[in-house]
């Protein structure tokens, strides 16, 4: 009961931060990649893109703390030559990642890992209308026989029970409506645990993220496996 509660306070949390981010997430999704920015070059090896928002980018961590970069550590230790391409901007709703998602899907990408809805919750938007973006990318990423790997999210419950019903249930239709892998809540075991969240009470410290990388290998090892033996 006392996780529930602090889980609770911990969303809440994430809603007064939502107002911090605001800002620098409308600078941030506005174009589909930056004018001035050339596309990442062609790889010369499968590619794991993590297209996320700011616990992908590793808010207030170093980069090689964020979980993309320890993703890669696994990636090499498993002996698999593989490349993770970090896709995160701190304060990106789902909008704002299907309006750059071609420019992330550049060369040669085996999978796509979706970390994205937390800012859409934080906002209230409609449900609808996240669902509907997350799937435009979903069915992309399949027209170019990228597998995906969809992470959920929970709503905090300032916009009401209803709301976080909702919320919730958008991400477990869309594993199952494209049939896609599924990680049912991407902060699982870190949201709400203090000693695992910044001081902001909204993004995991090292250690959280060290979890939430466990948690991204744990369902991503056995898609990435399949992606490049059918390749």
């Amino acid at each position: 009961m006392r996780r529930r509660a602090f889980l609770g306070l911990s969303l809440v949390a994430l809603a007064a931060g939502c107002a911090r981010e605001a800002a620098p997430e409308r600078t941030a999704e506005a174009p589909a990649a930056p004018p001035s920015a050339a596309p990442p070059p062609t790889a010369s090896r499968p590619r794991v893109v993590a297209l996320g928002d700011s616990l992908t980018a590793g808010l207030g961590l170093t980069p090689e703390q964020a979980w993309p970069t320890l993703v890669q550590q696994k990636i090499d230790k498993a002996g698999l030559d593989v490349e993770v391409v970090n896709a995160g901007v701190s304060g990106d709703t789902t909008a704002g990642g299907l309006r750059r998602l071609d420019w992330a899907l550049d060369g040669d990408v085996r999978v796509l890992v979706l970390e994205l809805g937390a800012n859409d919750g934080l906002r209230g938007l409609p449900v609808g209308q996240m669902k509907e973006n997350l799937s435009q990318m979903i069915r992309t990423a399949q027209a170019r026989h990228i597998s995906v790997l969809l992470c959920g999210m929970e709503a905090p419950p300032n916009f009401g029970p209803a709301y976080t019903r909702e919320f919730r249930q958008a991400f477990r239709d869309l594993a199952d409506e494209h049939d896609v892998a599924f990680l049912p809540f991407f902060l699982d075991g870190v949201a709400g645990n203090a000693g695992l969240n910044q001081a902001d009470g909204i993004h995991p410290n090292e250690e959280g993220t060290r979890r939430v990388a466990d948690l991204v290998w744990r369902a991503l090892q056995p898609l990435l496996t399949r992606a490049l033996a059918t390749s």
